[in-house]
């Protein structure tokens, strides 16, 4: 079926087959025929949803439900993320032979249901002649009128592309109204060529569809290389994004559009929800002029809010009815009771103080104050009786064995059994309490305080946490002052620091990130000013607790370099860095 001028979509040269729904439709490699006419505005709805992996027929009900209500307000054309029906990233389901079926089988949903006369772009991967594509779909009156491919495919940081899609290789532009609009994805903004050849295919404004990650400065860097492109070839652009967490992942929204100038003209709220609505208007000058700005959060806010999405989403998209966390008095566990709280409510956590001989007073006494502060059901479970059965049981093999690190573990490791057992009988998630610096290190307990099922924290670093914790503090009292300012412990031995055993935080953190997430080698930290014993001793550290990490939980990723999916190092090897 041939669909010159349908729908005012330009004639075209490729075909593509789409199955016995579709025939074969041909589609948009427009020849320059499109020529300015006369723009009149045109109302776009950047649909900036919370999608679930995996399911499909929630997620097509709800675009259906996102385009019948901008309908009812007048919106011409609504336009979701990157692969919006399977949700983003859909990793190995893109291997299964079902997905593409029941993907095809969505979009014809669709095309059926669509209200009449409005326009929905959307994302899905499509398969043809073999091979998997990375696609953005047009809708119009009942009809698939276009497609494009993805055709710059990442495969660096989180993202894997190159290992499931075939890269496309051609522009698409659509006549919608009077404007002649083409459309990228995602990764395709951040290289010259798919903007370009849309532009000189004819487009007067540039639609974006992303599934883009938060990290912090994430949001400035999109806004700097999107102004960038609409400034090169003077046209507006549509940044339109996904919302929500995705085990590890967190997406932030933050939907935008600038002018032919480059000028900021519409931006969406962060992590959450929103149909910003973005006007084109060719009479006012950039293109794109009507809309709400919401101002930008800080970097605190921000991390606050992925840390709360990330929970939220995690708990709630895999059936959780609630959390229980350990709740020691220290400033790590303090800090992820807040964030559960504002994540899920009070009603739906549980804090567990779990004291042994050498737990502080003030320690009991301030989770008691945390978990009031905050209105979660709070216990107190002594691990003594637990400690001593195990010791006793143990005592034939310990016999003639000094005191060492095992006792300490054991200590952690009762702890780990309570709220494990706990969690089974109430079905509730192990929130587990550990921060980036700790867990880099290799500090702390496999089967102890490493048991659970996320950890909020695992990609904040430890004076992170201490900002976090003033940032909170800001909404609502909750962490006592001297659990911010006493010096952090363990608490598993008499008068015991975590200074006694690493470097200051505030040094850690440092030769962590350089070493973690930019790849420094030890005579450039060196070179930096770090100690060499420092850097040497920390090198160690992270590289011989690699074990360990492979067997941590999932937890959300803020930092351009998380431990999990950004960064991928083998347990068995005769590389150290720290060698020589």
């Amino acid at each position: 079926m041939r669909l010159s001028g349908y729908g005012g979509v330009l004639s075209c040269e490729v075909v593509r087959p789409l199955g016995r729904k579709y025939g074969n439709l041909r589609l948009p490699v427009f020849s320059r025929q499109a020529q300015q006419r006369g723009e009149h505005p045109m109302k776009f709805c950047m649909a900036q949803i919370n999608t679930l992996v995996g399911d499909i027929a929630g997620n097509t009900r709800r675009v259906l439900e996102v385009c019948a209500a901008q309908h009812e307000t007048g919106v011409d054309v609504v336009v979701f993320p990157e692969l919006t029906l399977t949700g983003y990233p859909p990793e190995d389901l893109l291997l299964r032979n079902d997905l593409v079926e029941r993907t095809q089988s969505a979009l014809t949903s669709l095309c059926e249901q669509l209200p009449a006369g409005q326009v929905a772009v959307v994302g899905y991967p499509s398969a043809r002649d073999g091979a998997l594509f990375n696609t953005a779909g047009v809708i119009q009156n009942g009809q698939l009128i276009a497609e494009y491919d993805k055709q710059c495919l990442p495969n660096y940081q989180v993202f894997d592309e190159k290992r499931y899609f075939t890269a496309g290789d051609s522009p698409c532009v659509v006549t919608l109204g009077d404007w002649q609009v083409g459309i990228t994805i995602c990764e395709d903004i951040w290289h010259p060529e798919p903007a370009a050849q849309a532009k000189t295919a004819g487009a007067q404004v540039l639609i974006n569809l992303n599934a883009s990650p938060f990290h912090r400065g994430k949001e400035a860097e999109r806004l700097a290389r999107v102004t960038e492109c609409a400034n090169l070839h003077q046209m507006p652009v549509l940044y339109v994004n996904q919302v929500g967490g995705q085990d590890e992942l967190v997406f932030d929204g933050g939907s935008f559009a600038v002018d032919c100038f480059g000028q900021l003209s519409v931006r969406a709220a962060t992590f959450s929800e929103a149909f910003p609505i973005v006007t084109l208007d060719a009479s006012a000058g950039g293109g794109v002029l009507l809309g709400d700005n919401v101002p930008p959060r800080d970097d605190l806010e921000s991390v606050w809010q992925a840390l709360v999405t990330g929970l939220r989403d995690y708990v709630d998209k895999n059936g959780f009815p609630g959390v229980v966390l350990g709740l020691s008095g220290g400033i790590d566990s303090a800090v992820t009771l807040a964030v559960a709280a504002d994540a899920l409510g009070a009603d739906r956590v549980e804090a567990v103080m779990m004291p042994f001989r050498y737990t502080a007073s003030m320690s009991i006494e301030d989770a008691e104050s945390e978990a009031a502060a905050l209105g979660v059901r709070f216990s107190n479970i002594s691990i003594e009786p637990l400690y001593e059965s195990f010791m006793g049981a143990l005592a034939a093999e310990f016999a003639g064995l000094p005191p060492n690190i095992t006792e300490e573990n054991l200590q952690a490791r009762c702890r780990g059994v309570l709220l494990m057992s706990i969690s089974n009988k109430k079905n509730l998630l192990v929130l587990t309490t550990g921060n980036k610096s700790e867990l880099a290190v290799g500090y702390s307990t496999l089967y102890g305080d490493m048991a659970g099922g996320f950890d909020v924290l695992k990609d904040c670093p430890k004076m992170l946490v201490y900002a976090l914790a003033r940032y909170r503090n800001t909404l609502g009292d909750c962490i006592p002052e001297r659990v911010i300012t006493r010096p952090p412990s363990a608490e598993l031995a008499p008068d015991q620091k975590d200074e006694d055993s690493l470097p200051a935080y505030e040094v850690l953190d440092q030769i962590v990130e350089l070493y973690v997430e930019q790849d420094a080698s030890r005579e450039e930290m060196i070179a930096a000013g770090f100690s060499r014993e420092d850097v040497q001793r920390v090198i160690r550290l992270v590289d011989l607790n690699e074990y360990k990490r492979r067997q941590a939980p999932v937890g959300v990723r803020i930092s351009r370099r998380g431990f999990g999916r950004d960064r991928r190092y083998p347990i068995t090897w005769a590389w150290r860095s720290a060698d020589g």
